[in-house]
């Protein structure tokens, strides 16, 4: 019976990985530098290397492993198939877990690293308790991964949770990274935060401390904090996008909490003042009584899912 697990989290720039009892407990972490040269061929054999290195120096044999989980970035189908590929790596579709089996013969699971995110908060996170959460990653964009009764939804491509791309604004001028106009993404994010902030300075001469140098997410908040009326009606913009997307998120999934991530959620729980008035007015009342709660586990929550797709 094995009594140990692997995490693994494939990142653009570093891998990271992560070493669990069967409880769940992690007791050791380390990352790699990614490399991707020749479309990354030589990512998955480095991870194999780190990992068979650990087990050497703790003595662990392959019989004593419950499985490896792999988060990558990009769509993994049910069967861990990275199905479009993942481009800021180099990848071409393939099945991750038969390609680790030519270097390590125990069960690997795989999914999509924001998934592998969502399921480690609900599993050792801010999560912890719930049985069917959205996780919400406000960053550079904005990310998504769903478990209902416990179960992660990839869906039918592996592409289930992209929740940032969700149609808000039908007459957006600027197109989205997906290509699209008007996602949800482009005002709920860190860069959407920034952008709406620099259209709100550009209507009128309103003092604001947003005046004063650089806008981002953060000093918009910081500005809320300090009272600033400027940027208060700028955190209301971001609220009333997010509040009415998740609104719609619950009155499809009914989930019991949205765990939100990400640098934005940096700025703390004031965040929630200024989303959850717009859920309330949008959501179908039997699918309201989500609760907004802040993710704990940070950059860690991938290697955490990850273990938790093979231990749970």
């Amino acid at each position: 019976m094995g009594r140990y697990a692997f995490g693994v989290d494939v990142g653009g720039t570093s891998v990271k990985m992560g070493l669990f009892d069967e409880t769940g407990k992690i007791l050791d972490k380390w990352e790699i530098p990614t490399r991707k040269e020749n479309k990354g061929a030589s990512v998955l054999p480095d991870v194999a290397r780190s990992l068979l290195a650990k087990m050497a120096e703790k003595g662990i044999q392959e019989k004593d492993l419950v499985g490896i989980g792999v988060g990558a970035p990009g769509p993994v189908d049910d069967e861990g198939t990275l199905v479009s590929g993942a481009v800021n790596i180099g990848w071409e579709p393939f099945n991750i877990p038969k390609a680790m089996h030519a270097y390590i013969n125990v069960p690997i699971k795989a999914a999509n690293d924001a998934n592998a995110a969502a399921y480690g908060e609900m599993w050792q996170g801010g999560g912890k308790g719930f049985n069917s959460i959205v996780a919400v990653t406000l960053g550079t964009g904005v990310g998504g991964g769903i478990i209902i009764n416990g179960e992660l939804l990839a869906g039918a491509t592996g592409a289930g949770g992209e929740i940032g791309h969700m149609h808000m604004v039908d007459d957006e001028t600027e197109s989205c990274n997906c290509g699209n106009r008007g996602c949800m993404e482009q005002y709920a994010s860190a860069t959407g935060i920034a952008r709406l902030a620099r259209r709100r300075l550009e209507k009128d001469d309103e003092p604001s401390v947003l005046r004063e140098g650089k806008v981002s997410a953060k000093t918009v908040f910081d500005g809320v904090k300090a009272g600033d009326k400027v940027a208060v009606e700028i955190a209301e913009e971001f609220g009333e996008y997010l509040g009415k997307g998740l609104a719609m998120i619950a009155s499809v999934l009914n989930p019991e909490a949205f765990i939100i991530s990400g640098g934005v959620s940096k700025a703390g729980e004031i965040l929630f003042s200024f989303i959850e008035p717009p859920f309330h007015k949008y959501v179908f009342r039997h699918c309201g009584n989500a609760k907004f709660v802040l993710a704990t586990l940070g950059n860690d929550a991938g290697i955490y899912g990850a273990a938790g797709l093979v231990l749970r």
